[in-house]
């Protein structure tokens, strides 16, 4: 497979339009895309899919004879004034290795990020909060049955693999809908698109206090996890359909334990 063809598969996955679309509705910054060129017609040897671009991302590419990697969070986010030996993007340059990073668009997409972290908790049906397109778009609304708060720490702690969570708010109440916003997701605007949907309990992570007493104080309890947590389930679930859909081409995901 070349860089190009892999990455029109990519963005058919998840369009980059999704990230601008998202970008100007809430007024917010995003640089999805390719971060490390390669040229167009280069033969990709491998493709690591992670949620960062770290140093130990970078060598497990080179251990594994992968020329690409695909990560969540943006390889480069601000301008970059210097480039320091051992810098994660100077080691992947230095390696020959491409990067493309799908931030907002894979959260947004049909089956992205966040729709697996609904999955994960439950879901069996999937209503979108913030729509950006025909089932397309940023936090998710869905129904579960016989949970109660602490019920739904213990079943994302088990699915999600990490023991850093925490419940607040009625933990023995009975929790029938819930709101997941993946990553830093969960503010004003969201509680209130909770509420008006008539959920039990919200979920996302990096939660700010003065959002999690109002959401709090407002009746619904609160699943807060770590930013990772909400976010390498799903990026590994694209790795799979990635893996799934081209057998031919090795296809692997790097999980950063130190995270978890």
């Amino acid at each position: 497979m070349t860089f190009s063809e892999f990455y029109s598969y990519l963005t058919k996955y998840a369009p980059l339009e999704l990230s601008k679309k998202l970008c100007e509705k809430d007024g917010m910054y995003d640089n999805s895309g390719i971060i490390l060129d390669m040229e167009e017609n280069a033969d990709v040897s491998g493709i690591v899919f992670t949620l960062d671009l770290t140093s130990k991302s970078v060598e497990f590419a080179t251990e594994n004879g992968c020329n690409l990697i695909v990560t969540h969070h943006p390889a480069i986010y601000s301008p970059i004034k210097r480039l320091e030996c051992g810098d994660a993007v100077y080691s992947a340059a230095k390696s020959g290795i491409g990067v493309i990073s799908m931030h907002l668009n894979f959260d947004c997409a049909e089956r992205g990020i966040d729709y697996y972290l609904a999955e994960g908790l439950g879901a069996k049906e999937q209503k979108i909060v913030e729509v950006l397109g025909e089932n397309v778009g940023y936090g998710r609304i869905f129904d579960v049955d016989g949970l109660t708060a602490d019920g739904l720490l213990e079943r994302f702690k088990s699915v999600f693999a990490t023991q850093k969570a925490f419940i607040y708010g009625g933990k023995a109440e009975k929790i029938h809908r819930i709101a997941s916003f993946c990553g830093a997701g969960l503010d004003e605007c969201a509680i209130e698109a909770a509420i008006l949907e008539k959920a039990d309990a919200v979920v996302s992570a990096d939660i700010k206090h003065h959002v999690l007493v109002e959401a709090v104080e407002k009746g619904l309890a609160v699943l807060s996890c770590t930013h990772y947590s909400t976010e390498y389930y799903g990026m590994k679930k694209i790795c799979e359909n990635f893996a799934k859909n081209h057998k031919n081409q090795k296809i692997i995901f790097y999980d950063d334990e130190r995270f978890l």
